[in-house]
């Protein structure tokens, strides 16, 4: 009988060809991945790894193998997720993988009412950008996920996972108060500025090949404005930071937002910088209490985020940082 863990890691060394990087996505050392690949060729009776220089070469029975894994993990895990459903206890391990702004916004409240609820689930959060939680979740290092889209720059679900909108974030551009269109931010009546009012900047953002960076870069060539990046920073609240010093202007979403500094001005930009923020998870866990619990948690903090956006766009109110 074939040992599905085993299978599972043989699969992460077929998708990478390498030990090192699948010991790494597996959380595991390099060594425990080689032992479980000489468990399986024992299983087996088949050689499924050959050396090539100084790393490795799966042979094409090994191939042949990792590509029936997907299937039969996906059955065990659907089964698994049966069983679950039927005793309908929320309890186990549970990975959950989120953009920053949302692991302050959606998460961390989300995690609190599981906490409180179900004492049974453990619930691990990392920080990740879509371009890498999602990858996750579709191979199995991570069972939830909430990642976004923007509204020019909708997101691509692979086959077998399903999506739920959790809330619409908008998003301002953040300039120096010493910046020309500051002083739009202290009318009465502010209007929104067109995104080629800003120009080519310096602009302030993220790290390139982030999803954030990308659309920023997509999003200002399609207002004919070819970008300039002065600064790097990762985390909003650096660019923020960066903004005040007078350095560049940056986009910054609402959510997860803390005070925005006293040198800062955000002005609202139309049509609006809108994005749509998502929890995915595999369709083939849909069933388990886990997943269920986990996504309802997170819609009830997002219903809070918009009782609260509601609030502080009445009172007039302006807060922010974050990151992705």
């Amino acid at each position: 009988m074939l040992n599905l863990e085993r299978l599972r890691v043989l699969q992460a060394v077929a998708r990478h060809g390498s030990v090192t990087a699948a010991a790494a996505e597996l959380h595991v050392t390099t060594s425990a991945v080689s032992q479980q690949l000489t468990k399986l060729e024992r299983e087996t009776a088949t050689t499924l790894v050959e050396r090539s220089g100084r790393g490795i070469r799966l042979t094409d029975a090994a191939q042949l193998l990792a590509g029936h894994a997907s299937a039969l993990l996906s059955m065990a895990e659907l089964a698994q997720a049966d069983v679950d459903a039927r005793s309908g206890a929320v309890a186990g391990r549970l990975m959950l993988a989120s953009l920053p702004t949302a692991a302050r916004g959606l998460a961390a409240p989300a995690l609190r009412q599981l906490a409180d609820a179900h004492p049974a689930l453990r619930v691990e959060l990392t920080e990740a950008d879509p371009s890498e939680s999602i990858p996750a979740l579709a191979q199995g290092t991570a069972d939830v996920v909430i990642a976004y889209d923007w509204s020019n720059a909708p997101l691509a679900t692979p086959d077998g996972l399903a999506k739920t909108v959790l809330v619409e974030d908008l998003a301002d551009i953040a300039v120096p108060a010493a910046h020309p269109l500051a002083g739009l931010a202290a009318e009465s009546e502010a209007r929104a500025i067109q995104l080629a009012e800003v120009g080519c900047g310096p602009w302030i953002s993220g790290t390139p090949g982030t999803s954030c960076r990308d659309w920023l870069t997509f999003t200002l060539r399609a207002a004919g404005i070819e970008p300039q990046f002065g600064h790097t920073a990762s985390e909003y609240a650096t660019q923020l930071c960066l903004v005040a010093a007078g350095l560049g202007v940056a986009v910054i979403p609402q959510l997860g937002r803390v005070q925005v500094p006293a040198d800062v001005r955000m002005i609202a930009v139309e049509p609006a910088l809108r994005r749509r923020i998502y929890a995915l998870w595999r369709t083939t866990a849909a069933r388990r209490p886990a997943i269920i619990a986990t996504v309802a948690a997170l819609r009830a903090a997002a219903r809070r985020q918009n009782e609260q956006a509601s609030t502080q766009i009445s009172g007039g109110g302006r807060t922010a940082a974050g990151s992705g």
